[in-house]
């Protein structure tokens, strides 16, 4: 995750999880060599079973994981938009500016997610910026960047 754009009227905080796609690429890849490499030995049906399974844990793993996570927080007009997009297709869910307390960090074992806190409202609730939990140290830092750019503009 990172901040991509940062001026008085305008913070976009971005996760673009490259590594977990390739990593998911190289995974599904690895195992329909295996399937078409079983196949081709004479082993038909086992060979498109592998292939199935190639097909369900790497599609399903794609499906679950790789997702593009955009926070867009607009001070002209208002409002932050939360931005997904999957392999399914885009989400986006907007609120006001003005019902966000704050960001957060939730923690979860050694991993971490940056979340923005509504307190009341229609939106009320924590709404997190990316949907999975992450390592790294950085996300104290953006949601310490988040709360400044809220102040700012208060």
């Amino acid at each position: 995750m990172k901040i991509t754009t940062h001026t008085p009227d305008l913070l976009i905080i971005e996760d673009r999880p490259w590594l977990i796609g390739l990593a998911m690429t190289g995974f599904t890849l690895f195992i329909v060599v295996a399937g078409i490499a079983t196949w081709a030995a004479g082993n038909p049906v086992k060979g498109v079973f592998i292939l199935f399974l190639a097909a369900l844990a790497g599609g399903g793993g794609f499906w679950a994981f790789v997702r593009r996570s955009q926070a867009v927080f607009h001070r002209p007009e208002g409002w932050v938009e939360l931005r997904s997009r999957t392999v399914t297709g885009p989400r986006r869910v907007r609120h006001r500016l003005s019902e966000i307390d704050g960001a957060l960090v939730e923690a979860y074992s050694d991993s971490h997610r940056v979340v923005l806190n509504i307190p009341g409202g229609e939106s009320k609730g924590r709404h997190p910026i990316t949907p999975v939990y992450t390592s790294g140290s950085h996300h104290a830092a953006i949601a310490a960047t988040i709360n400044d750019w809220l102040k700012a503009g208060a």
